[in-house]
């Protein structure tokens, strides 16, 4: 049922957008891995045993994100993931990408003494060939901390093909460079239910 195409990573250092230069930067990283779509063409009312099989899965490619990004476990501040659809599937095919994808990043790092009651935030969408997505972060550990309220644009050139999902998982070592809208911060995060 797990028939992976193409596996992509990318990961970059942002040390400023406008103003003086960041320090430490911000290391944002994103995997993508292309998979042939088994329910593409047709209507499949259980879809659940993709999401089962999915999940050794996540767990290889969250642990081959964080090596990619040359950071220990304790620098992951945010994450996310999502997921583009061949246009040939239905959107609710990427969203199979919940459990396995949010799940993993969870369990990895908190294998590592990194606190993770946030939910992991999604963006899912059918598209084309080198469909753009925008791949929303939040912290780890409680979700209103605003300064790590971020977003990776990303794509995987040529994929997906009509027939091919692209799912996404995406990790950051710290908030947005010259952030500085107020509202909770990192240090006053109580870790109780992942939003505060």
């Amino acid at each position: 049922m797990i028939e992976i195409r193409r596996i992509r990573t990318q990961v970059e250092d942002v040390f400023h957008e406008f103003g003086p230069r960041g320090a430490p930067a911000q290391r944002r990283g994103v995997l993508a891995v292309v998979l042939a779509n088994p329910f593409a063409g047709r209507y499949e009312s259980d879809i659940v045993p993709m999401m089962e099989a999915m999940k050794p899965l996540g767990v290889e490619l969250a642990q081959r994100l964080l090596e990619a990004m040359r950071v220990a476990p304790a620098a992951i501040q945010s994450y996310g993931k999502g997921g583009v659809v061949g246009v040939d599937g239905e959107s609710e095919h990427g969203h199979l990408w919940h459990v396995p994808g949010g799940y993993a990043m969870r369990e990895l790092l908190e294998r590592h003494g990194v606190a993770t009651k946030a939910i992991v935030p999604s963006n899912t969408k059918l598209g084309g060939p080198g469909t753009r997505i925008d791949i929303p972060l939040t912290h780890v550990n409680a979700s209103y901390v605003r300064s790590h309220f971020d977003t990776i644009e990303t794509d995987v050139p040529g994929a997906p093909s009509a027939d091919e999902i692209v799912f996404f998982l995406a990790m950051s070592t710290g908030a947005r460079i010259h952030e500085r809208i107020g509202g909770l911060r990192v240090d006053q995060i109580r870790g109780e239910d992942g939003l505060r």
